[in-house]
C-alpha cells in the first residue's frame, strides 16, 4: 500500500490530500495519505507533497522543526516530492522577489532552478489559463495560478514539461517535479497521478 505525505504547515493541504485520494483512485491503487508536520510523520511516508500557501513561513515553521532538513536530506537521496507555487519556491535553489530582489529565506534548495517570488504581482492579479502539457496528453490543463512565481532560468538536468508565455511553469529534476501553479485546485488528477507514477518508478 502507498503512504503518500502532504506538509501540513500551511496552504491548501486538504485539497492536495483530495486530489491524491482522487489520483490513486484513478490509478487503481490502493493508498493512503497523511498530513506531515513533523520528521518522524516522514517515517513511513513514499512520496512527499508541498503545497502553496506563504513560503516564508512554511519555510521558517518546517525549519523550526528540523523537517526542512530532513526533507532536504531524503531529497537528495531519491525522496520523490511534488511542490506547488510556494512548494516550488522552497524546492529552488536560487530565489528572488520581484520587487525586492534576492531574498534570504530558509529553503530546501534542491532543484536547480532560479524562481521569482510574486513574479505575475499581488493577488488581485491571479489568472487562469490551459496550458499544454505533452507528458499528460492532447487535452490542456488548466493552470490556476494565485501570486504565482515564475521559474525564471533551470540546469541542465532540469526538463521543462510546461511553458506559459515563455517561461517554465511545470519543470522534473530526476523525482522532484515542481509547478508555479495550483494542480490541487481543479479537479484534474494528471499531475497529481504523474507524480504518483514517479513514486512507483
Amino acid at each position: 500500500m502507498l503512504k503518500l505525505g502532504v506538509v501540513a504547515i500551511q496552504g491548501a493541504v486538504s485539497e492536495h490530500i483530495h486530489s491524491l485520494k482522487l489520483a490513486l483512485a484513478k490509478l487503481n491503487l490502493i493508498g493512503d495519505v497523511k498530513s506531515v508536520k513533523k520528521p518522524i510523520d516522514l517515517e513511513d511516508v513514499q512520496g512527499i507533497v508541498i503545497p502553496g500557501g506563504e513560503s516564508t513561513v512554511i519555510g521558517r515553521i518546517a525549519e523550526r522543526m528540523s523537517l526542512l532538513k530532513v526533507l532536504r536530506e531524503k531529497i537528495e537521496g531519491g525522496f520523490p516530492v511534488l511542490g506547488t507555487c510556494a512548494g516550488t519556491i522552497l524546492l529552488a535553489k536560487e530565489v528572488y522577489d520581484a520587487k525586492v530582489g534576492k531574498v534570504n529565506q530558509p529553503l530546501i534548495g534542491v532543484m536547480n532552478i532560479k524562481v521569482i517570488r510574486n513574479y505575475y504581482g499581488r493577488q488581485k492579479e491571479s489568472f487562469e489559463v490551459d496550458l499544454e502539457i505533452p507528458l499528460l496528453g492532447n487535452k490542456p490543463f488548466r493552470g490556476v495560478f494565485i501570486r504565482a512565481p515564475a521559474i525564471e532560468s533551470v540546469g541542465d538536468n532540469v526538463k521543462v514539461l510546461a511553458l506559459h508565455e515563455g517561461l517554465p511553469v511545470l519543470v522534473q529534476q530526476d523525482k522532484i517535479l515542481a509547478a508555479t501553479f495550483h494542480p490541487e485546485l481543479t479537479e484534474d488528477t494528471r499531475i497529481h497521478e504523474l507524480f504518483i507514477k514517479n513514486i512507483l518508478n
